[in-house]
């Protein structure tokens, strides 16, 4: 084999590293090690919540051998990390939470035995909100690779910002180069708002297109697993190997077969109508936001689309209709952890239900504690009818809108965060960070497919996304989309100076 020296393969996509690796330019440990390097040097993020160099090596190397053996899959040797809540038998998984510090799971989640049978190569586990319930990725509860503590993941554009959340570590990860990919998952905009504020391309498929055998639950029916990396062709490339369905093991997995999303990703998107919804635009956007997406709409009618007006008219109930919806679904799914089979479990305590209460009490943290509390509350007698199923009921009339909607448009555009990346510490009251959540909740809602695609860059040069919403099964649209703008403009691969 004969190799070439490269000190930038962080700057490097996926597609571009997979034919690398095919022609034998780079070995798949070097490039494991070269990442892994990265990784040490910029520990200050608290990206990695979980590196074993000894069995990343050991991935690579099997796969320098299939390299070798002419029995490689299409993305042999690529390395991506995987979000902290997908369970890996290589490495420990805790939803960077307490209560399962130390747990190691006997099998993979699918996505990521799907990524593995591809030849991806895992670089360990990345940082989140304490069971993926965050945004701005503050609350993780463990203690990042190289930090003493727990310590909130930093925006690689300013250290002194947060990257969005929940899977604000993958963002950070992908951002920094610290790896060229990472799976993460989205219940209510937890791929879409990180990506945006780290300045990354990220999608989230329509629900039931990636199996969540193996993801540990938040909301289940909400949770999609999805992908980050900087540009919409690699994360075709990437959900192409990682949707599939998996009946036997998801019973949400659609019956679909897989698709090679990346096919359509040169057709010319002349004559698309694009919905803006006006409700997106209303006094809550800043202006620094409204600008940059505003001006890459601008593109996409200079590429021949239609831009068209439409309405969502009850966006602004997305918010409490999910903040009643998700808690509610995961006090019954963290009922499991009770320190009796498998996690945390008090040291002292005098019976069984002491024991309960003290493993929980111990091992959850407070924003866990806040929505196992509001779910409990929602559901309890005398409070289902009128908060559960009344939010069940708008759940289904603002899919309703997005489906009259689609009526006018084929995709809807807008922006995916009020703001850019906040202040660490900024949003001290939970509400003013549920408020964030606006724009990306209706898709999420739906289960629809929607994603992130740079749009340039806000107040103190901090990046800003455009979101994309498409109906059911779209993704192959939105990423032709995401990747028509990405071959107009350059932001998806401007870098921080820290990377």
């Amino acid at each position: 084999m004969s190799t070439t020296q490269h000190t930038a393969w962080h700057e490097t996509g996926v597609g571009a590293l997979a034919d690398s690796l095919r022609r034998r330019e780079v070995g798949a440990v070097e490039l494991a090690q070269h990442f892994l390097a990265r990784a040490r040097q910029q520990q200050a993020l608290g990206a990695f919540l979980a590196i074993d160099e000894e069995a990343t090596l050991a991935q690579a190397r099997a796969q320098d051998a299939a390299l070798a053996a002419g029995t490689a899959g299409p993305l042999a040797g690529v390395p991506l990390a995987h979000k902290d809540v997908f369970v890996t038998r290589d490495f420990p998984t805790t939803a960077a939470s307490q209560m399962l510090a130390g747990y190691r799971s006997p099998f993979d989640a699918t996505i990521v035995a799907n990524l593995a049978q591809a030849g991806c190569v895992s670089l360990g586990k990345l940082s989140c909100d304490e069971f993926a319930m965050g945004g701005d990725n503050e609350s993780a509860a463990v203690a990042a690779v190289g930090l003493d503590s727990p310590q909130p993941v930093r925006n690689p554009w300013d250290a002194t910002r947060v990257p969005g959340g929940s899977s604000g570590g993958s963002a950070a990860a992908v951002a920094a180069g610290l790896a060229p990919a990472a799976t993460a998952s989205d219940t209510g905009g937890s791929i879409r708002q990180p990506a945006s504020l780290c300045g990354i391309t990220g999608i989230k498929p329509t629900y039931g297109r990636a199996s969540r055998y193996g993801m540990i639950a938040y909301a289940s029916s909400l949770d999609q697993a999805g992908v980050m990396a900087r540009s919409a062709a690699d994360c075709a490339l990437l959900l192409s190997h990682l949707c599939g369905p998996d009946l036997e093991r998801d019973s949400t997995s659609l019956d679909l077969p897989t698709e090679d999303f990346t096919r359509g990703l040169d057709g010319s998107i002349e004559g698309l109508r694009i919905g803006i919804p006006r409700e997106f635009f209303a006094d809550g956007l800043a202006p620094d936001v409204r600008a940059a997406v505003q001006a890459a709409l601008k593109e996409y009618e200079k590429l021949g689309a239609a831009l068209v007006d439409i309405s969502l008219p009850r966006t602004d109930l997305a918010v409490p209709v999910y903040y009643i919806l998700s808690p509610a679904e995961a006090s019954s799914n963290l009922s499991r952890f009770d320190g009796v089979r498998y996690g945390h479990r008090a040291a002292q305590y005098s019976d069984l239900l002491d024991m309960y209460k003290k493993s929980r009490s111990e091992a959850f943290g407070e924003e866990v504690k806040r929505r196992i509390m509001i779910g409990t509350y929602v559901l309890s007698e005398g409070y289902y009818d009128a908060y559960y199923l009344q939010a069940q009921r708008l759940r289904r009339m603002i899919a309703d809108d997005l489906q009259q909607a689609f009526t006018r448009c084929d995709v809807i555009a807008g922006p995916v965060s009020p703001t850019v990346a906040w202040p660490i510490g900024a949003k001290t009251d939970p509400l003013s960070a549920y408020l964030a959540d606006i724009y990306t909740l209706p898709a999420s809602l739906a289960g629809l497919p929607a994603m992130s695609v740079p749009a340039g860059f806000g107040d103190a040069g901090m990046p800003v996304g455009l979101q994309l919403i498409g109906n059911h099964f779209a993704e192959a649209r939105l990423l032709n989309l995401a990747h028509r703008l990405q071959q107009a403009t350059d932001f998806h691969q401007r870098r921080p100076a820290a990377a």
